[in-house]
């Protein structure tokens, strides 16, 4: 059985970054991830939507995990139809909430035949009417799938907006909207995955390792967090203060 997922602490919400340090906060960014992309693996608009919804509440790895031997035997809708839910369950065990996301990629994969030919539709509001799909997956989908600028808030997007005081904002969506009128336009394209990878790898949960962030002089967050003791310069060695280097993880 997997484990359940711990949440996360509530975000603390740093006062609104000031709009002249938006533009160089993503910059900086930019330059740490500038092949930024989704770590989803996925062959096709089909097998990128099935991924994100196996991918709620679940690692990105533990998704490609099942997901590369499933896709060998189902990448079309047809052919996870033809799985059904329990043949479709036992390739996806390993992924948590499981037998829910089994009986929803089942009924998406079922409408995408009805309804649209078996083609994943280029419109969020049919996107939003399949099962297991909500606004997050459909502007993962409508970003990654059909090259529109949408910004998907999950659970990393939600904390920075709020911890950098990028957007702060109580809910997803008033933290979506907010970004969408902050970022600049050329950069909306790849925020949303700039900001997921530094979410998942620096501005993390529990400790933002705001002494190896770039982009820490724009982020609104206080106090930034301190490296490690053990990476700290001890007092003294010999009357005189040690230089430590911090390599990046």
């Amino acid at each position: 059985m997997a484990k359940a997922a711990i949440p996360e602490p509530k975000p603390r919400a740093a006062p609104r970054m000031p709009v002249k340090n938006v533009r160089p906060f993503l910059e900086a960014l930019a330059a740490h991830w500038p092949d930024a992309k989704t770590e989803l693996v996925y062959a096709d608009v089909y097998t990128l939507l099935v991924a994100v919804v196996l991918s709620a509440q679940a690692t990105d790895a533990a998704v490609n995990r099942a997901t590369g031997p499933l896709f060998k035997i189902a990448d079309t809708p047809a052919k996870m139809a033809a799985l059904g839910v329990e043949g479709l369950g036992r390739s996806i065990k390993s992924i948590g909430l499981w037998q829910a996301k089994a009986r929803n990629v089942i009924a998406l994969s079922e409408k995408l035949i009805a309804e649209h030919g078996g083609e994943v539709p280029h419109d969020r509001e049919a996107l939003e009417a399949l099962p297991g799909v909500g606004r997050k997956t459909a502007n993962v989908v409508l970003n990654v799938a059909f090259g529109e600028p949408t910004i998907a808030v999950d659970t990393h997007l939600f904390r920075l907006g709020n911890r950098t005081g990028l957007a702060p904002g109580k809910t997803p969506r008033a933290v979506e909207d907010l970004l969408l009128q902050r970022i600049p336009a050329d950069m909306l394209m790849h925020a949303h995955h700039w900001l997921i990878l530094h979410g998942r790898y620096i501005c993390k949960a529990r400790l933002p390792e705001c002494w190896r962030c770039n982009a820490a002089p724009w982020c609104a967050f206080r106090p930034k967090s301190p490296p490690p003791a053990e990476t700290r310069p001890s007092p003294k060695v010999r009357g005189r203060i040690t230089t430590v280097t911090i390599e990046e993880g």
